[in-house]
């Protein structure tokens, strides 16, 4: 599926992109891998590190250049999209800025992909998106309202397609900025969160790659993939990682969720149980034969059924996070505590 393909990520210095482009090189025989991303230093870091793959190629670029983009889309085969701007309390100050890399980068991306002639799309979404009560979260909805929509470009006559799909995930453990990373910043210094009873999905860097690579393999284009990864409580988290730290509770901050969701009531009636994972289809699926491969699994139609981080039924507890930060792919090799 990747050998001999021209791979390209936007966002690509960022940390999944970073990761992302290790997984490819590591994993399969791509024809070329492409970083496309504002960050010159951060580009120059990874020609460093990536020097003897003479199958990297560096775009300096910003999603809000269509013209950028289609020259950097020329001959890809796949584009990861991964770009964007993911800072809560910056985007709600900076609302514009949101919107028109979010939103319109997005819409830039699914141009020039189709004019380009790309095959597969695939855009890496947020549990925000999901009732979203923050500007990113609703800069992501959108897109992945853009990035579903784009697919009625596709005649079911033509041989040569664009599919356009989507990922929804939590939050990324080692991930640049992620909470993980913060607590250990301050591990001697007071900690601060925001609500006692918070919950968040968490999810691995491994998981994330395997979750894209299963996606892009089996999308026909109007896909939300989303995995099934464990919740844990926030104050856990925090007596897990930094167990002598005092902890003062802030009250909840603007654009943010006591819980996070990554399936609403709503979207229950489309989606259907892959196994490792949920995929929501769009409204018109059972409309179209593309999608007939999907009507075997199992139909969550129960209209009470949410996918959301405090209801969940897997869960991380102290002991497993203390595992997890000592191995390499800590969520996939450590058995999950069912509550």
């Amino acid at each position: 599926m990747y050998n001999n393909k021209t791979i390209l990520i936007t966002g690509g210095t960022g940390s999944f992109g970073h990761n992302f482009v290790r997984f490819l090189l590591t994993n399969f025989r791509p024809k070329k891998v492409i970083v496309f991303s504002r960050d010159e230093f951060k580009q120059f870091r990874m020609q460093e590190e990536f020097a003897k793959h003479k199958n990297m190629r560096f775009f300096l670029g910003d999603i809000r250049d269509l013209p950028r983009l289609q020259r950097a889309f020329q001959g890809v085969d796949i584009v990861v999209h991964a770009a964007a701007l993911k800072q809560v309390p910056a985007l709600e100050y900076n609302p514009f800025e949101a919107i028109q890399t979010n939103i319109i980068g997005s819409q830039n991306v699914i141009n020039a992909s189709l004019d380009q002639g790309v095959n597969k799309v695939l855009f890496i979404s947020s549990d925000k998106a999901a009732h979203p009560v923050n500007l990113y979260g609703a800069t992501k909805m959108c897109a992945e309202k853009l990035f579903i929509s784009s697919n009625v470009y596709n005649s079911s006559e033509s041989k040569k397609r664009t599919d356009f799909s989507v990922v929804r995930y939590g939050n990324v453990i080692g991930s640049r900025g992620s909470i993980v990373e913060t607590i250990r910043n301050n591990i001697d210094k007071p900690l601060f969160l925001t609500h006692k009873d918070m919950t968040r999905f968490l999810i691995t860097l491994d998981q994330c790659f395997k979750l894209v690579t299963f996606s892009i393999e089996k999308m026909v284009g109007g896909e939300i993939f989303v995995p099934k990864i464990p919740s844990m409580k926030m104050a856990d988290l925090f007596s897990a990682l930094a167990p002598r730290n005092s902890v003062k509770i802030t009250g909840i901050r603007p654009g943010e969720k006591i819980h996070e969701i990554l399936i609403t009531q709503d979207e229950a009636k489309n989606t259907f149980d892959l196994g490792k994972y949920y995929i929501i289809l769009p409204h018109s699926a059972r409309q179209s034969k593309i999608y007939s491969k999907y009507l075997k699994y199992t139909h969550l139609a129960d209209k009470q059924f949410v996918y959301s981080s405090n209801t969940n039924s897997e869960w991380l507890d102290v002991e497993i996070i203390k595992k997890m930060m000592l191995k390499d792919d800590p969520i996939r090799k450590t058995k999950h505590n069912k509550r």
